[in-house]
């Protein structure tokens, strides 16, 4: 799937939530479902700056594409990291620097999260553009 294909199903599958109350759950059940980081990648190089909640983001390079994983100390954030993930995860480094993020608004996340939950959210698309585009400059100089 493209990142705007996955941006879309999840924006259709917040549309079936009626209510925050629903949607919350749902953010929580994805974090639930995130599969773990191993525990070797729960350093403080990656951690992401910015979070109001520990949060840690690995990538990995393989066959030109990259693939993350996360874990987090909040189960909200937890979820959210999970969506960003789902959306992101398994593109090349091309296409998540070209991505455009909308499903954020789309499903109306920026207006009911808190202002330091925001932050966090765009510190983790801001951590997984800064890999896309390291791992871009490498594969051009390789």
């Amino acid at each position: 799937m493209t990142i705007q294909e996955e941006q879309q199903e999840i924006i259709a599958d917040f549309e079936y939530l009626l209510n925050w109350d629903d949607k919350y759950e749902y953010i929580i059940q994805l974090g639930k479902e995130l599969p773990l980081i191993d525990s070797r990648y729960k350093t403080e190089d990656n951690l992401i700056r910015g979070c109001q909640s520990r949060v840690w983001l690995h990538a990995d390079f393989l066959d030109g594409k990259l693939s993350f994983t996360a874990d987090s100390d909040a189960i909200i954030t937890k979820g959210l990291v999970s969506l960003v993930i789902k959306v992101l995860s398994g593109h090349t480094p091309k296409e998540i620097v070209d991505a455009e993020i909308t499903f954020i608004e789309a499903i109306g996340l920026s207006s009911h999260l808190s202002p330091t939950r925001s932050n966090g959210l765009l510190s983790m698309l801001k951590q997984i553009k800064l890999y896309a585009l390291a791992y871009q400059a490498k594969s051009v100089h390789s």
